[in-house]
């Protein structure tokens, strides 16, 4: 299930998305148009994002329409005709629609998405394409990175409290959770997705108590299976201490303690300190859960440390991917009735034409180039233009939906996080450095060159 965006129906939109349609209906262009929505940058210290936020886009594309409550609302700006409106009545989505699967490294200037239907009915989808696939994109590469940093160790969305919006959240616990993170503090996301459910206590529960330790012992009668304590409300040493005891206690009943957990100070220290304490009271069982203005930074100066922390709680640095917090996306017109089509703003430039993005591997399995190329080339056409002999070349971009449906049923978020991790295992691990990772190479075919050159030359006729 994935987040229901078509509540919105076509006020997922900007206005001068509308008026350009109106404009477009009087003069009556609607020919078949083809756009490209990419990433015109790479953010600030990464070295690929990992795509996500295509089954939204592919819901909101299926349900696509103009209810009469948003077509009354248009009516009251006065700026559109009732011939326009009475056209947006009926409008659906006819064309088809190519993407990158989720959980696929990309890389910028490649399509992540390629869109081909009669131009009104691109035009008004870009805006809620662009919403849904540049958070959804920017909150998975930054939890790919908190994953790359923990080595091995669980990490846990705790972010919701912090995301801008409900939204908002409940998309982040989603590409957290196909970027490998091992669930979520977020309900509504469990519930949508069916991603596993975290959660320990909260400062509160242990200072309405009159001791500590008939919080923890209060909350361990409530929750013998299912209990992480909190220990630093007072005093960390003592509140692990308190912990132990309780986990002693309750170990006499069968059950265990899961954990403790850590929400300030030097987690360094403080996890040694903690484990030394588990350990001389025999409870290697217990595990150390460290949270509290984490990020990959923070994390991976941790566990470089040798800090016996075995998971990891994300938050704020997680849903707002606060380093990098937007994607410099874009949906751009590639082609329209039939014939290519580029725009030359300088630093803004596009390539034409409908592409396929091809993808080089090596014999051991690994993929180290990508060529961006014209949809009619194939594998086999391009194999020759990589700079070494591939084992294997894959194109990327897979058709979606055909005739304005789906060619397939809704994709599993289960496979979109096993993609993850295969490009995570086959990638060259340079690319999987936090910081001055070098950029991975990326170029358009012989093919793609010689269209942008001529496309140059057109649009010298175009302007004059």
């Amino acid at each position: 299930m994935t987040a229901d965006v078509s509540e919105y129906d076509g006020l997922l939109n900007d206005l001068y998305q509308l008026t350009m349609a109106a404009s477009f209906f009087r003069s009556g262009m609607n020919e078949p148009a083809v756009f490209n929505v990419s990433v015109r940058k790479l953010p600030l210290r990464r070295a690929f994002i990992v795509g996500a936020g295509v089954e939204s886009v592919l819901q909101l594309v299926e349900k696509f329409h103009f209810s009469r409550q948003a077509l009354d609302y248009l009516s009251t700006l006065k700026i559109f005709d009732r011939e326009f409106l009475d056209f947006l009545a009926s409008i659906c989505f006819s064309g088809e629609v190519r993407a990158i699967p989720e959980g696929t490294f990309f890389f910028a200037e490649e399509p992540l998405v390629e869109i081909r239907a009669p131009l009104i009915e691109v035009l008004l989808l870009e805006t809620g394409m662009l919403n849904q696939l540049g958070f959804a994109s920017t909150i998975a590469s930054k939890a790919a990175r908190c994953f790359i940093a923990a080595a091995g160790r669980r990490l846990i969305d705790f972010g919701f409290r912090r995301a801008h919006g409900v939204e908002a959240g409940v998309i982040a616990a989603r590409s957290s959770f196909i970027a490998g993170f091992h669930g979520t503090s977020n309900l509504l996301a469990g519930e949508k997705y069916g991603i596993p459910v975290f959660g320990t206590m909260g400062h509160s529960y242990i200072m309405s108590h009159d001791t500590e330790l008939q919080a923890f012992e209060d909350f361990m009668k409530t929750f013998p299976q299912l209990s992480t304590i909190l220990v630093d409300t007072y005093d960390t040493p003592h509140g692990v201490e308190n912990a132990a005891a309780v986990a002693l206690k309750l170990r006499e009943s069968g059950a265990t303690l899961q954990g403790i957990r850590l929400d300030s100070g030097d987690l360094l220290e403080l996890s040694r300190r903690a484990r030394r304490i588990l350990d001389r009271h025999h409870l290697g069982e217990v595990a150390i859960f460290a949270s509290g203005g984490l990020d990959e930074f923070s994390i991976s100066d941790l566990v470089k440390a040798g800090a016996p922390i075995d998971a990891f709680g994300v938050g704020t640095a997680l849903v707002t991917s606060a380093d990098a917090p937007a994607l410099d996306i874009n949906c751009k017109l590639v082609e329209y009735k039939g014939s290519a089509r580029i725009k030359t703003s300088t630093g803004k430039a596009s390539m034409p034409g409908s592409k396929q993005v091809f993808r080089a591997f090596s014999p051991s399995g690994a993929f180290y180039e990508d060529l961006i190329g014209l949809a009619e080339e194939s594998a086999t056409t391009v194999h020759r233009e990589f700079k070494s002999n591939p084992a294997e070349v894959r194109p990327l971009l897979e058709t979606r939906m055909r005739g304005g449906r789906r060619t397939g049923e809704h994709e599993q978020l289960q496979r979109a996080r096993d993609r993850f991790a295969e490009n995570l295992g086959t990638i060259d691990p340079r690319y999987k450095v936090l910081d001055r990772a070098p950029a991975f190479p990326v170029r358009p075919t012989a093919a793609l060159n010689a269209l942008i050159i001529s496309e140059k030359l057109a649009v010298e006729k175009r302007q004059s």
